[in-house]
């Protein structure tokens, strides 16, 4: 009665390996998991998506019976602000494709084209603000002037997070460690600001065909 209950292999009962402190490696890395990060990315782009669709909805119905509905010459500057999205898109997914090759340096050049791309986007539309400026057009001119300053303000400002969520992928980009550290999270990380990114592309042609086209 005093001896040790042990299983038929000698070790004790229940003795696999996986027991309380002896999780597998997603255990002990915080149960890591990819969807996390997608699931976090599409609550936040729900939210985005609702708030422009209102107020693209609030600018169809104004312009449509509105008597005081004066429209505003759009900026050329547009033109090269979606083409310089546009190309940061392509060159996301360069970035992308390079990580998947374990080809950590081009994942970082890319990723700084895709930041200096991003920076030029917010350049250029800075430049429009001003011109519209010169011209005497402000937020308070008209509604049609309302509208265009609030849409290209905050869609600015959402793709200023996403350039800072591009800026905390190039720093750990750059820090060194074991590639089964860095496989898994690194590429859930990069997918999931991808999706973002590419929204913020989308979102931004639907408003530049929304500005050019409803008047």
């Amino acid at each position: 009665k005093g001896q040790r209950r042990t299983g038929g292999n000698g070790k004790p009962p229940g003795g696999n390996g996986h027991g309380a402190g002896g999780g597998g490696d997603n255990t002990r890395s915080g149960g890591f998991s990819p969807d996390r990060y997608r699931i976090a990315i599409w609550v936040t782009l729900a939210a985005v998506m609702m708030m422009f669709t209102a107020l693209s909805s609030a600018y169809i119905v104004r312009a449509a019976g509105a008597s005081d509905w004066v429209v505003i010459r759009m900026p050329r500057l547009l033109w090269l602000s979606t083409s310089l999205i546009v190309l940061s898109s392509l060159c996301f997914e360069l970035s992308r494709r390079a990580l998947k090759r374990d080809d950590q340096q081009g994942y970082a050049r890319w990723l700084m084209v895709t930041v200096g791309l991003g920076l030029g986007f917010l350049a250029a539309q800075f430049l429009a603000w001003r011109e519209l400026v010169a011209q005497g057009i402000y937020l308070s001119t008209n509604p049609h002037s309302a509208f265009f300053y609030l849409l290209t303000g905050l869609h600015a400002v959402h793709l200023l997070g996403g350039i800072l969520a591009l800026d905390y992928l190039l720093l750990h980009a750059r820090r060194r460690r074991a590639p089964e550290e860095i496989g898994p999270k690194r590429a859930a990380a990069a997918g999931a600001v991808a999706i973002y990114w590419h929204f913020m592309g989308a979102l931004w042609i639907y408003l530049f065909l929304l500005l050019f086209l409803w008047r």
